[in-house]
C-alpha cells in the first residue's frame, strides 16, 4: 500500500512538474527550464539528504560508473516532456509517457535488464498495454 501511495504521488508531481516546465518555458526557453528545474531538485534533495543524514554514501563505490550518468537522462526528460506540451497537451503527453513507461518496462522486466529479476509476461499484461494505446487512439479524436 505504501509503494502504490508514493507511486501516485510520484505520479502527480511528475505530471505537475511538466505543466510548470512547459509554462515556464514560454518565458526563458526549454533548456534553461531543464537546468532550472534540475538545480532545484538538486538543491531540494540535497536539503532533504541534510535533514535524514544517513551513511549511505559508503556504497557509492559499488555503483556501476554507467549508472551514475542516470541524472543526465533527466535533462532529456525535461526536454522531451516540454516539447510534447507544447505540442500535443498535456494529457496526451502523459498518456504517450504512461505507454512509453510501460512498454519499456516490460522489456526490462521480461528480459531482466539492469539486474532487475526475470518476470514471465502474461497474456494479462498485453491485454493492459493494448487497452492503453486503444485509450490514446481514442484521445486523439
Amino acid at each position: 500500500m505504501k509503494g502504490s501511495f508514493f507511486a501516485f504521488i510520484g505520479g502527480a508531481f511528475i505530471t505537475l512538474q511538466g505543466v510548470a516546465n512547459s509554462r515556464i518555458s514560454q518565458d526563458i526557453g526549454t533548456w534553461q527550464t531543464a537546468t532550472l528545474t534540475q538545480l532545484t531538485g538538486f538543491l531540494t534533495a540535497l536539503c532533504i539528504l541534510f535533514f535524514v543524514r544517513d551513511k549511505k554514501w559508503l556504497g557509492l563505490k559499488r555503483v556501476k560508473p554507467v549508472y551514475l550518468t542516470s541524472g543526465a537522462l533527466a535533462a532529456l526528460i525535461i526536454f522531451g516532456n516540454v516539447t510534447a506540451i507544447h505540442q500535443i497537451g498535456a494529457t496526451m503527453t502523459v498518456s504517450m509517457l504512461l505507454i512509453a513507461q510501460l512498454s519499456l518496462t516490460f522489456l526490462i522486466d521480461s528480459k531482466g535488464w539492469f539486474g532487475m529479476v526475470k518476470q514471465r509476461m502474461r497474456l494479462p499484461h498485453f491485454i493492459g498495454i493494448g487497452l492503453m494505446i486503444a485509450g490514446v487512439i481514442i484521445l486523439r479524436f
